[in-house]
């Protein structure tokens, strides 16, 4: 299994990070990393189809959002917000402070 690419905080782009945010689904996975700290994929998917929820964890995962780390055959993920934050400064905040 081939390691997941993150960007570098330097590289977190804000028109990308809120296409990321904009979708109902990754805007819950955010939320409830938030809550939980890390997960794997199958806690946060929701019922959802594994390529439906593939394709979500990697356009977090692109902007900047979210950490992905394999361990055995599962998928960690966490969010990055020190990174988040030192780039975009409360933003995270933010958003997650917002009604569901």
């Amino acid at each position: 299994m081939r390691p997941f690419k993150h960007p570098a905080a330097s590289e977190f782009v804000l028109e990308r990070v809120l296409y990321a945010l904009s979708d109902p689904v990754r805007l819950e996975i955010v939320r409830r990393l938030a809550a939980l700290g890390e997960a794997s994929c199958s806690e946060l998917d929701g019922g959802r189809p594994k390529s439906s929820v593939s394709h979500h964890f990697r356009v977090l995962r692109d902007a900047g959002l979210v950490c992905t780390r394999s361990v055995g055959t599962t998928h960690i993920n966490s969010l990055r917000r020190e990174e988040m934050n030192a780039r975009f400064p409360g933003l995270l905040e933010a958003i997650l402070s917002q009604p569901e």
